[in-house]
């Protein structure tokens, strides 16, 4: 290192004696912070996980679309409300224990509740929201409201 630098003494871009044992802290917490339980024989580790659909929003010139991936979930596991111009999708996916006798010897799929939550635009109205579930995927329409659509100004010359 061939340049001089002006000494920081809260920077930590230079020698910092203490980073090793920080870089550790991190890791220890990290570890400690994931559930974790063994697999077979604890030969692999498997981590509880906590889920949340894929989602993807899309718009158009009417509407704002939210398609959520559900897969392997009913309809009636899917709630949506809208309050406070707030939509949340929650919902709980179960587990479905087989009692025939099966062994599971890996798990890698993810169960539990989840919760979505989105601020709706300004140029939308909730109450005219609709939504459909089909093979797996949830769809949310949003109709942009009259107010919403764009208006062509003449300017004029004085």
């Amino acid at each position: 290192m061939n340049t001089l630098l002006r000494w920081d003494p809260v920077s930590r871009t230079h020698w910092y004696p203490f980073k090793e044992r920080d870089e550790l802290g991190s890791r220890l917490a990290t570890m400690l912070a994931t559930r974790a339980a063994t697999g077979d024989g604890g030969k692999e580790a498997m981590t509880v996980a906590e889920w949340s659909p894929l989602v993807d929003i899309i718009e158009d010139e009417k509407q704002f679309l939210i398609r959520a991936e559900l897969p392997d979930m009913k309809k009636e596991q899917v709630k949506l409300t809208v309050e406070n111009d707030v939509l949340t999708i929650f919902g709980e996916r179960q587990f479905e224990k087989e009692t025939t006798g099966h062994k599971h010897h890996r798990i890698e799929r993810a169960y539990g509740s989840f919760m979505r939550s989105f601020s709706l635009p300004e140029n939308t109205d909730g109450s005219k929201l609709s939504a459909d579930y089909k093979d797996g995927m949830l769809t949310v329409r949003l109709p942009k409201s009259e107010k919403a659509k764009s208006k062509t100004i003449e300017v004029k010359v004085a």
